[in-house]
């Protein structure tokens, strides 16, 4: 009896352990840095939500149960509700991802989805601006351009109120079948007819130009291009390449560790890459961890369009004395965006954090002053493939580096 009783006891207290383990789990959400400095998840609790809020809320809930006479679905008005609330912030970088979005959502992050090959971001006036189309992408060779700014998507009209989201989830789609873009460029409205193909990312393009000198061109800061961009400076230093040009053009940013990870390869070990700061100003400051594989001097060509991830990189090795920038004054987004995973699937992107370049200077609205300020012909300034012989910025790099 003694022993049945402890026995007892025993599973009580293994399933009140076991209760507590499932309650804790289920008021956890995922933290992954989509444009942070890793991709290791952690557990964070969820802060306790607003009484007021769900009071509000449910205040609504009651009156729509009560009176409204056409057909509720509650989970579109559950991701109404917090798709609103999180557009409050007034934050361009901000949004929340319901969980039928968010496969589509990770899926950018490894470069290989179906699409038509742009990236595009918010302006502070709310407008969706193409920033870069994906070099021999669908679109590209479509005609679009840096700075189009998207009027509409099928028959999907953009207003200020749409999120990239929304037209992440309405460009993407099934391969072969075309994407009807509205485009204003300047004083003209244009329509694209583009056909969606399977994007796929191969984020450094390299080449041998005249006196040995390297030249790599970084597209984005997808998943692996730091990887990339080793294996790729190997190739060319196998070459025999004695100098090299880093051409970050119109690269819109993206994983802030594929960044760091190219810098890394660049700085002696100990040297500050990185300096961030959170809503309280606690500093973390990212240090280079390897012996540099590059040994040869470096230029970076840079243009308005060269953001977020690109701007890191560049100030990472301006600040360091390990490369001069050649071109325009950079984008400025120094702020960086962490993406929770709810434990609905749902996800919320929220700006947490603002960077700075290793001497500490501001970034952000800002952006990155060349050392040696060129400019393309007036006309080049939004084509993506400039023939050399126009290409003023890569000649001076040239130069420079002869």
């Amino acid at each position: 009896m003694e022993y049945d009783k402890k026995q007892r006891i025993y599973k009580t207290i293994m399933l009140i352990i076991l209760v507590a383990i499932i309650t804790f789990i289920a008021t956890t959400i995922f933290i992954y840095n989509y444009l942070g400095n890793n991709k290791d998840t952690k557990y964070v609790m969820l802060p306790t939500i607003d009484k007021g809020v769900t009071s509000e809320i449910s205040k609504v809930k009651g009156i729509i149960d009560k009176y409204y006479m056409g057909e509720v679905d509650e989970q579109e008005l559950l991701d109404s509700a917090l798709i609103g609330y999180v557009a409050g912030l007034n934050d361009e970088y901000s949004e929340y991802i319901p969980k039928s979005e968010m496969e589509s959502f990770e899926a950018e992050t490894t470069g290989n989805y179906n699409g038509i090959g742009i990236y595009y971001g918010k302006t502070t006036d709310n407008k969706i601006v193409i920033v870069s189309p994906i070099k021999d992408s669908p679109a590209a060779k479509a005609g679009l351009l840096p700075g189009d700014e998207i009027l509409k998507v099928d028959d999907y009209e953009v207003t200020s109120e749409s999120t990239l989201t929304d037209l992440s989830n309405i460009i993407k789609g099934e391969v072969g079948k075309s994407v009807k873009l509205k485009i204003q460029r300047g004083d003209q409205i244009l329509e694209f007819d583009v056909p969606r193909e399977n994007i796929k990312l191969h984020q450094v393009y390299t080449e041998v130009l005249e006196n040995q000198i390297g030249y790599m061109d970084i597209y984005s800061f997808d998943e692996g291009t730091s990887d990339q961009f080793k294996d790729k400076y190997n190739e060319l230093k196998e070459k025999g390449i004695k100098a090299l040009i880093i051409d970050l053009r119109n690269n819109p940013g993206g994983i802030v560790k594929e960044a760091t990870g190219i810098a890394d390869a660049m700085l002696e070990k100990g040297k500050t890459i990185l300096i961030t700061k959170d809503k309280d100003g606690k500093e973390e400051i990212t240090k280079s961890e390897e012996d540099p594989i590059v040994d040869v001097p470096v230029i970076l060509l840079t243009n308005n369009n060269s953001a977020s991830a690109s701007e890191i990189l560049a100030g990472a090795l301006k600040d360091n004395g390990v490369a001069k920038i050649v071109g325009e004054k950079t984008y400025g987004k120094g702020v960086i965006q962490n993406v929770f995973t709810l434990s609905t699937g749902a996800g919320l992107k929220i700006t947490t954090n603002e960077y700075f370049t290793p001497n500490n200077n501001k970034i952000n609205k800002i952006g990155i002053e060349p050392d040696i300020e060129v400019s393309l012909p007036e006309e080049l300034k939004d084509e993506l493939n400039i023939p050399f012989e126009q290409d003023t910025q890569l000649k001076r790099a040239i130069e420079e580096l002869k």
